[in-house]
């Protein structure tokens, strides 16, 4: 193992500012919440270190050709706690957040892969059902674990279970998925009512009672993005919104097509539920993590036939218009709110509440 005192420390002081990293040379919580913590840890470490094209894309998941084929490629990490929470589990999480992130690129997901990091002293019967939980959950999102890995770690060293999975899947011909197509004048779409599964976890984390029973909107959304794409495969870009919530995912959209955003603040659907939760915990919903959600920016010409395909499929009933790309204010997103005011939408730092995926 080689001496850790004679490893070359980055640069910092070559870093552009805002630079949160400046402040931290040690990694704490906020470098894996999806915001700018862990955008500066991605541009300023990762990137330089691994080059290439296909990286520089950042996207949910990576455009490839092998062979003349188009393949999606994304892989994952599910450090969830706790295991098992209302409306799924760590491991439905690991399919539905790969398969997922495959069909942010338009892609249909095929294979996935399995790696299982367990904690000394797990319960087998817990590993069983995690297991369990993701075999249901592939089979419910039409695609196989293909291959996988097992690891122990000593106890104390861990959480029990952490989990990684990679998928693969095909991109149809004419579909091109990328942030870099937005153009003002998109319109920009929701799927259904955000920040439910960032709440879901809060709660159970938390043992908090909110008087309505709460469940996690953990889905797989490869079929809404085959309906969507049926209606025309010139869909501009998608997201899901986990960690970083709507927000972060807005922001990086605005910052990597060079277009502003504005977004009608009483327009987000955000249940009764999150709502109160949000406010007595002093949170914004906007920044709270989804696990079943989509964000779309739609051709306008395209977006009514989208949105009412959006409504007919199951996952995307509650689908509705927040707002559009614009000319103004380019990689900066601005809320209008319900007082005739606006006010800007940064990317979050770090994450409000860390471990949700």
């Amino acid at each position: 193992m080689p001496d850790v005192t004679q490893l070359r420390a980055p640069d910092l002081t070559a870093w552009t500012c805002p630079a949160p990293l400046r402040d931290h040379p040690r990694v704490v919580m906020g470098h894996g919440g999806g915001g700018a913590l862990s955008a500066e840890l991605v541009q300023h470490i990762f990137a330089p270190a691994f080059g290439g094209e296909v990286l520089a894309q950042l996207g949910d998941s990576a455009a490839v050709s092998l062979g003349g084929t188009r393949l999606a490629f994304s892989t994952d990490s599910f450090v969830v706690r706790p295991l098992f929470f209302p409306g799924g589990s760590i491991g439905d999480l690991a399919v539905n957040g790969t398969v997922n992130d495959l069909a942010m690129s338009g892609a249909r997901a095929a294979y996935l892969s399995c790696g299982f990091i367990l904690e000394e002293g797990v319960e087998v019967a817990v590993v069983a059902r995690v297991a369990e939980a993701m075999g249901a959950a592939a089979r419910a999102a039409g695609v196989e674990v293909a291959t996988g890995d097992t690891k122990v770690v000593d106890a104390g060293h861990g959480d029990g279970i952490y989990i990684n999975t990679s998928g693969i899947g095909l991109i149809p011909a004419g579909v091109d998925l990328r942030p870099q197509r937005v153009v003002p004048g998109d319109v920009v779409i929701v799927s259904g009512d955000i920040g439910v599964h960032g709440v879901t976890i809060m709660s159970v984390r938390e043992g908090l009672e909110f008087g309505v029973e709460i469940e996690s909107d953990c889905a797989a959304l490869g079929g809404l993005v085959e309906a969507m794409l049926a209606v025309t495969p010139d869909l501009h870009v998608l997201r899901d919104p986990t960690r970083g919530g709507l927000a972060a995912a807005l922001n990086e959209i605005a910052a990597a097509s060079g277009t502003g955003v504005v977004i009608q603040e009483r327009g987000v659907p955000v249940p009764p539920t999150v709502a109160n939760a949000c406010a007595i915990l002093g949170l914004d919903p906007l920044y709270v993590a989804n696990e079943g959600k989509l964000v779309a920016f739609v051709p306008r010409e395209h977006a009514d036939a989208v949105l009412d395909a959006m409504r007919a499929h199951p996952r995307g009933a509650a689908a509705t218009v927040i707002g559009e790309a614009v000319e103004a204010h380019p990689g900066m997103v601005v809320a209008r709110t319900g007082l005739g005011g606006t006010r800007v939408i940064d990317l979050p730092i770090g994450e409000q509440l860390p471990r949700i995926c």
